[in-house]
């Protein structure tokens, strides 16, 4: 059963395709692009155990070849991007060429740039192989790489052909991976609203031994929930700001602890505890509420405290976040499940927020 989810944006608009074995299916949709080469862009993990799947499918329809990255968050990064270009030299891509990216989060955030920047831009389809990425990272057209400065300040808004989201690549994975992609579910369930973030809950135990009839509702749920905020706000000018709820936490704590050592969805759940926390400093949420998000994110296996980071380099990562302005934080705070400010906080609050959460003075 294929559940397809619409991301509308007039002609740039694209289908999420969501369901088992659809890696062999690939072919058939991707012969629908008419590309002239066909790029697989993966990394050494999931190379041998779906690239040759992929390859399969897509031959016959145009000539194929692939690009191998190392794996790992510290290789997002430019010479990866270098090494796409390279494989897309040798390929003869041209302007009708198509990129597959075959992986998780990092390995479409290269993949995407790389298509972006190729003779200024061809197409690329998604085969995200992660949940974390299944329910986030592949969907939007965010695409880009790290600096030492700070995560993801080099990008820019690329979209997607397609994307397909084989749900049996989810079996491959470490338990650790899909607690992180868990992350960006609850963020998802307190974006969206009680009903959903309620289900999310209750099936915790279930998503985490990947249970399929749950997965496929809460992936769908999640893209459903993101594909509306991205079809109303594509270049983050307005609401697609409240997707980043927990983030600048998150990404501050990947940069301090060595990218790579935190999984990103392990840093963005931490984070929604710490944006838990200051909303209920702010007067937003009450103890109860700040108490059933902590419990969610423990639940799907994920750390809820830092544990020793340094706080000031940890308020001078907020400030560098590619989301402040003119050097002041800008928080996402909750109100409640399912309704979300941006708004800049008081330093103080922030700062009793991150000694609660496990920072060091």
């Amino acid at each position: 059963m294929v559940k397809t989810t619409e991301v509308n944006l007039g002609g740039r608009s694209y289908p999420i395709l969501t369901g088992p074995g659809l890696l062999e299916q690939a072919g058939a949709w991707v012969e629908k692009l008419n590309p002239t080469r066909i790029v697989i862009v993966t990394n050494e993990t999931v190379q041998p155990l779906y690239l040759e799947r992929l390859t399969t499918s897509c031959r016959g329809i145009a000539p194929v070849s692939s690009v191998i990255l190392p794996d790992g968050e510290r290789f997002k990064n430019f010479s990866s991007v270098q090494k796409v270009l390279d494989g897309l030299t040798a390929a003869g891509a041209d302007r009708h060429s198509v990129i597959c990216a075959l992986g998780g989060g990092v390995v479409g955030d290269i993949a995407g740039f790389a298509a972006a920047i190729w003779m200024r831009g061809i197409r690329f389809v998604q085969f995200p192989t992660t949940l974390l990425a299944q329910v986030d990272s592949s969907v939007g057209g965010k695409t880009g790489v790290n600096l030492p400065a700070g995560k993801n300040l080099i990008g820019c808004f690329h979209q997607p052909s397609l994307v397909v989201a084989d749900t049996q690549t989810l079996e491959t994975l470490p338990a650790r991976e899909v607690s992180a992609g868990l992350g960006e579910i609850i963020k998802h369930g307190l974006l969206g609203d009680a009903a959903y973030f309620d289900m999310v809950f209750r099936n915790m135990a279930a998503i985490r031994r990947l249970d399929h009839e749950v997965l496929a509702k809460v992936i769908a749920g999640s893209c459903e929930l993101k594909a509306g905020i991205v079809s109303r706000d594509e270049k983050e000018s307005g609401i697609r700001a409240t997707l980043n709820l927990g983030h600048t936490f998150g990404h501050a704590i990947e940069k301090l602890a060595g990218f790579g050592t935190w999984l990103h969805g392990e840093a963005v759940g931490c984070g929604l505890v710490l944006a838990a926390d200051l909303s209920r400093r702010l007067g937003y949420l009450t103890q109860e509420e700040l108490g059933r998000v902590t419990e969610a994110v423990r639940s799907a296996g994920l750390p809820v405290r830092i544990e020793g980071l340094p706080l000031e380099a940890a308020i001078a990562c907020m400030k560098g976040d590619k989301k402040s302005a003119g050097g002041h934080i800008r928080f996402v705070v909750l109100h409640g499940i399912g309704r979300t400010t941006v708004e800049e906080v008081p330093m103080e609050l922030l700062r009793q927020t991150l000694l609660w959460g496990g920072y060091r003075p």
